[in-house]
Parts: C-alpha cells; sequence; structure tokens
C-alpha cells in the first residue's frame, strides 16, 4: 500500500505524543504567548526540520543520540526550562509584548532542539528504516505532531483566560522539573 508510510507513520507520532514533553512545551508557548497561529507554524516548520533529517539520517541519529552524557543533558536542559517557565515577562506577561514573528522564531527554536533525541525522533528514523521512505515518514510523523499538538496550543491558550497565568507557569516548572530529574537518575543508574 502506498500510503502506508504515511498512515503508520502519523499514527505512530500521534499517540506517542500524547504527554510527551514537547506537547507540554507547546502548552507553555500558547500559555505564555497567547498567540496560537505562530506557535502552530513553529512547530509545523520545526517538526518538517527535525522529522526530515531524523527521516534522512536513519538509524545513525537513534545511535548517536542516545548515550549517558546526551541524556544528562537533557535532564539539565530540563531543568533549566523549569526555571525559565517561572520567570514571568514583563508588559502583560509578554503576552502581547511579542510580535507574531518572535513567537514563531521562538517555538521553532525551543520545538527543534526539545525534539532532538525525543522517541518521536527517534521513531521516525526507525519507520524511515523500515519502510525505506524518507518523504512519506517525514510527511507522516509530521502529521502526528501536528494532531498532538495543535489542540495542546488551542487548550493551553484557552487554558490561561480561566486559569491565572502564575499557576500554569507553577505547574509547568514542576512537570519540567520532574522530567528532568527522572532524566538524569536513569542516565546516573546507567553508569551504575
Amino acid at each position: 500500500m502506498i500510503l502506508e508510510p504515511l498512515l503508520v507513520s502519523a499514527g505512530v507520532v500521534a499517540i506517542a505524543e500524547i504527554g510527551d514533553k514537547t506537547q507540554l512545551l507547546a502548552i507553555v508557548l500558547a500559555a505564555r504567548f497567547r498567540k496560537p497561529v505562530p506557535i502552530i507554524l513553529g512547530i509545523l516548520a520545526a517538526t518538517l526540520a527535525n522529522h526530515a533529517a531524523a527521516a534522512t539520517l536513519g538509524y545513525f541519529i537513534a545511535k548517536v543520540l542516545t548515550g549517558q552524557a546526551f541524556q544528562i543533558a537533557v535532564g539539565v536542559a530540563f531543568i533549566a526550562m523549569a526555571a525559565w517557565a517561572l520567570i514571568p515577562d514583563k508588559e502583560d506577561d509578554g503576552a502581547s509584548s511579542r510580535s507574531a514573528g518572535g513567537v514563531f522564531l521562538t517555538t521553532l527554536v525551543a520545538f527543534f532542539l526539545v525534539e532532538i533525541g525525543d522517541k518521536t525522533q527517534i521513531a521516525t528514523s526507525l519507520l524511515a528504516a523500515r519502510f525505506h521512505e524518507i518523504v512519506m515518514v517525514t510527511a507522516g510523523t509530521t502529521l502526528g505532531m501536528m494532531l498532538a499538538n495543535v489542540p495542546a496550543v488551542l487548550l493551553g491558550e484557552a487554558a490561561t483566560k480561566v486559569v491565572p497565568l502564575k499557576y500554569v507557569r507553577i505547574a509547568a516548572a514542576v512537570v519540567f522539573a520532574a522530567i528532568g530529574v527522572v532524566v538524569l537518575f536513569a542516565a546516573l543508574a546507567r553508569a551504575g
């Protein structure tokens, strides 16, 4: 079936993305900037770039980005993101002070970096190796990411109208810190 790589890739990534750190990042960005369109476009661009590279490199990326040093760096990055989530922006929490281009660029860079070494990136590499197909796998995994993250952006933006942003920041910081600690412990446990 010609659509099999697209459909399987979309399904696998959409399911894997539920509750993933990048979905949490989508919610945090929506709560922080309250500009869903540039956030969604940033997620799309970052995912296309990241997953195209992952599909092209296949197994190579999966092998290179699984070491203990990389996992420690990821854990530390999550703890740093927790600290960043607690810092409010100036001028009404920054919601209206950022241009759409600034929100897009922030989302693009954050999503691209957070997706490095993520399970959906590794899944993209493995799917490309399995199907011997780059374009359809990249399109499928990107579709799966969008299916999971667009609702997160839209709900995250709507939630800030009900829940004060201060509490969203605190919750995000707690989750990011917890993920960072778990990743660090897992990385250090492998050494021992």
